[in-house]
């Protein structure tokens, strides 16, 4: 979640949803071709995009609103230049080597790839963070740039919408009437997804590329691999893809894994091409990995956020979602809770903010106002259309956060309604009790984990290397993912490896 503030009451502004129930809204999303949460820099460039080309229009009108949904442009001179010399080696080797290309490492850990008209080319560090070698990133370049020499972006374009959705309805808590209750998404970017012949075709493409610029040609169905790993992991509770993901739209990891084998082998039997696998890691070594402190962090069952200076801690159980406007907890059967910020007028107090309207289905007589870790608070209960709802606000200054937990009517388990309702409130009062300010201590402590580059001792173990890892739980297996390593491999001794640290 980032540091914001939204406009008083206006939910309608806030995209993300606690289990559908309390607000279903439209966000940008550009289904992509690469596996797909930001600090702001500047994008490099390969080579000056050519302003006669007729697509650099629309890559240029789109690329902002690109950056906006991925936190903005990643800036390391050191990941920057590794991946200039490999755009440059593919350019070379391509059927239009007069064709420029603008490179963007957007700052977000999700994993993606994907391609904009007119050259516009994008990778995530989260991306960056998971490949292993020069190869699989030049496999993943080559095939984005496949997609624009074919023209795909632009066929794509056609299936663009940047206009008002007006269809899904905010239900059960926003607001009195329906207009209040819309979500609108103007100004929102949207691509459709490529088709899957399109996706074969650049995968093709894309592979005949890697070979004839001399990397490893079996590159590319490696890091497929890679990514259907990957994914399995709960990271954090995080998902590592998000609804513009690769493995979510795109054929299955399975069959392209083995098409790009068999493209590969007309370069020959696995081993033939480099990898360029250190100057690689030398690139990323030092790389921003997973959660930007513009967002906030979730560090196991935490979410901190040293620029709005708070914290509060989820039960266990439960997992925590840092989404771009607000952080979603869920867990114990239905039981979601959304957790997001805005602002009240010094005027205002919370009793009044709680029976101003933007709740449905608000018990006036169930406020109750209370200080906790120092802080004034207020909670009350609401309940609608099958769902009940626990609202907890705790006011800093003119800063409000907001904990909204949602639980059905009804589990099916025989339970009354009230039942269900007293342990919702139980449940909400576990996290929403545990909210409270950072010590400057804290704040201090609070920094970005980073991948290292170490070398694997002859007296180390994969699990006294998972013990550095602090990225919170499954530090095995993320390892094992993060280095390209089988179940059961062990790495030779002096081989380098990425681990997660502070």
């Amino acid at each position: 979640m980032r540091n914001f503030a939204t406009d008083r009451h206006n939910w309608s502004q806030i995209r993300s949803s606690v289990r559908g129930c309390v607000l279903m809204f439209a966000s940008i999303l550009i289904v992509s071709c690469g596996p797909v949460s930001k600090n702001s820099s500047s994008s490099f460039t390969s080579s000056w995009v050519r302003p006669e080309d007729p697509q650099e229009q629309i890559g240029a009108r789109e690329h902002p609103l690109v950056v906006a949904k991925y936190g903005g442009e990643y800036q390391n001179e050191k990941a920057e230049r590794m991946l200039a010399l490999i755009v440059g080696a593919l350019v070379a080797v391509s059927n239009d080597p007069s064709r420029v290309y603008r490179v963007t490492i957007l700052n977000t850990p999700k994993v993606n790839a994907f391609a904009l008209p007119g050259g516009y080319l994008y990778l995530t560090r989260g991306l960056l963070a998971l490949a292993n070698d020069s190869a699989e990133i030049a496999a993943v370049i080559a095939h984005e740039m496949a997609h624009v020499a074919a023209n795909h972006a632009t066929l794509r374009q056609k299936k663009l919408a940047s206009t008002e959705i007006g269809e899904r309805v905010a239900t059960e808590v926003l607001g009195d009437s329906a207009p209040a209750r819309i979500a609108l998404a103007a100004n929102q970017l949207k691509l459709s997804e490529f088709s899957r012949e399109q996706e074969f075709q650049a995968d093709a493409v894309g592979i005949r590329m890697t070979g004839k610029a001399g990397y490893d040609p079996f590159a590319g169905a490696r890091f497929l691999e890679t990514l259907h790993a990957f994914r399995t992991i709960n990271q954090n509770g995080l998902e590592a893809f998000d609804d513009s993901s690769f493995l979510s739209s795109h054929p299955s990891t399975p069959r392209r894994t083995d098409l790009a084998k068999r493209h590969a082998r007309f370069f020959g039997a696995p081993g033939v091409g480099k990898t360029e696998r250190e100057r690689f890691l030398k690139g990323i070594d030092g790389l921003a990995f997973g959660d930007s402190a513009e967002e906030g962090f979730v560090r196991a069952q935490v979410f901190s956020h040293s620029g709005l200076g708070i914290t509060f801690k989820a039960s266990k159980g439960f997992r925590i979602e840092n989404q771009t406007k607000a952080v979603v907890i869920s867990g114990k059967g239905d039981v979601a809770i959304r957790f997001d910020a805005t602002v009240i007028d010094r005027t205002t107090s919370l009793k009044k903010y709680m029976n101003g309207g933007w709740i449905n289905g608000l018990d006036p007589s169930s406020i109750e106002l209370k200080t906790i870790n120092g802080l004034r608070t207020a909670s009350g209960n609401a309940g609608a259309d099958g769902w009940n709802f626990r609202i907890h606000v705790v006011r800093i200054g003119t800063q409000l956060y907001r904990f909204i937990a949602a639980s059905s009517q009804s589990d099916g388990s025989g339970r009354t309604n009230t039942q269900l309702q007293s342990e919702l409130i139980k449940t909400a009062s576990e996290i929403t009790d545990s909210f409270r300010k950072l010590s400057k201590r804290e704040l201090a402590k609070l920094t970005p984990l980073k991948i290292r580059i170490v070398e694997f001792k002859a007296d180390d173990t994969l699990v006294s290397l998972a013990k550095q890892m602090k990225n919170g739980g499954n530090a095995l297996r993320l390892l094992r993912v993060l280095n390209g390593l089988a179940p059961g491999e062990i790495p030779p001794t002096g081989f380098q490896m990425k681990v997660v640290s502070d």
